[in-house]
């Protein structure tokens, strides 16, 4: 199925998510849990296993690794020995996706304000976002700590819109899980769902409710055409 071109008219900012649809971290997220692995004797996996489950962060790594769930009790402790591996390897490998450099230097020459809201915790977005001259322009950066509520809770959305001193209703949101845009329709936010990001291999993008999609990042321009 093709989804139907649109263009979004009176969009004064654009917000993104950040691991999935900004920036590949998924190489640096399997090599942190898959550590873990090698550490305990265990094979090491095809970091291909890993990175369909990247968004979901270490629930989604240590899935992969160990076959476990948050309910499991050993969970806790490995959850914070991947934070403590991923901690020390946040930008080995991490780089932006293909198109987002050029996508973000065009809005930033037409004037189009720009964020980040991501699930990912303050720990990481931080000195990840610092580390990359990507982000220098950006005018918010919502962590997954910023507000007592994550995606798909609007919250941290509508924090970011007050940022930017920007009406809900005037900013897009793009994101590369059901999450991202469960989050921006419940801000009354255009929604753009980044089809080349960690979507997994049952993921029907098409019911997510998104106002559009995208394949790859500078189709994005082709949507503001008309701001």
């Amino acid at each position: 199925m093709r989804w139907p071109v649109v263009f979004f008219q009176n969009i004064s900012a654009v917000l993104f998510d950040l691991d999935g649809t900004l920036v590949d971290t998924a190489p640096d997220l399997g090599a942190a849990a898959d550590k873990m692995r090698v550490d305990r004797g265990l094979q090491s996996l095809d970091p291909d296993l890993y990175r369909p489950m990247a968004g979901a962060g270490a629930r989604g790594m240590l899935g992969v690794a160990f076959g476990v769930s948050m309910d499991d009790a050993s969970y806790a402790a490995l959850c914070e020995e991947f934070l403590s591996n991923y901690a020390h390897g946040l930008m080995q490998r991490t780089v932006a996706f293909d198109g987002v450099p050029e996508l973000i230097e065009r809005m930033e020459n037409k004037g189009i304000p720009w964020g980040v809201v991501t699930n990912k915790i303050a720990r990481f977005t931080v000195p990840l976002t610092a580390a990359m001259p990507l982000f220098h322009g950006a005018g918010v950066i919502v962590s997954g700590d910023s507000t007592p509520y994550a995606k798909p809770h609007p919250e941290p959305l509508l924090e970011a819109a007050r940022r930017l001193k920007v009406e809900p209703a005037q900013c897009m949101y793009v994101g590369d899980d059901e999450r991202d845009m469960l989050a921006g329709l419940a801000a009354g936010m255009k929604t753009v769902a980044a089809g080349y990001g960690y979507l997994g291999s049952k993921t029907d993008i098409q019911q997510w409710g998104a106002h559009a999609q995208i394949s790859f990042p500078l189709e994005l321009w082709d949507l503001l055409g008309k701001v």
